[in-house]
């Protein structure tokens, strides 16, 4: 298993510690009509990243996280190669992945009322918590998790860089 589980705020949540640089030239994929590099997360709680674009490849890893981001880098009609929160690069199965407005932190990190640093804490996350992700700022992000909204640093998610997103 790639992600193990992490204690959080007194809260049980899964996670692993990630890092990893973010997405530098954006072009429309020829296959899917979107942009790549984009973040999508992992639609199954148990999904393969395999060394090459076919299920006959090597199996390098098995991802067991249902939610997780995960960079969209390359494509091909059916497969699509991904960079994961940890920098590890797989290919995947088109169907295993799907549009999803979520992020990872990649180190501990507060959760504030407002895009402030001053405003008043609203909950303390654990590196490899997974967060709903909302309106990004250039230095904040909306984020939601349990019964917890607030403001994060868009420094410290995995999956923030790019993409759809909206609580």
């Amino acid at each position: 298993m790639k992600w193990a589980p992490f204690l959080v705020s007194g809260i049980f949540l899964f996670g692993g510690f990630a890092s990893a640089e973010g997405p530098q030239v954006t072009r429309i994929s020829q296959f899917s009509g979107k942009a790549v590099p984009r973040f999508e997360v992992l639609k199954f709680a148990a999904v393969n990243g395999r060394k090459g674009p076919s299920r006959d490849q090597e199996i390098l890893w098995r991802y067991e996280r249902k939610g997780l981001p995960m960079l969209i880098i390359k494509e091909s009609r059916d497969w699509r190669r991904v960079r994961d929160p940890s920098g590890d690069e797989v290919w995947v199965h088109a169907r295993m992945l799907e549009p999803g407005a979520a992020a990872m932190v990649q180190s501990a990190t507060v959760i504030h009322e407002t895009a402030d640093a001053a405003s008043p804490e609203v909950a303390s996350l654990e590196a490899g918590v997974l967060v709903r992700l909302g309106d990004c700022e250039v230095k904040w992000c909306a984020v939601e998790v349990q019964n917890f909204r607030g403001w994060a640093l868009r420094e410290a998610l995995w999956g923030a860089d790019t993409g759809e997103a909206g609580l």
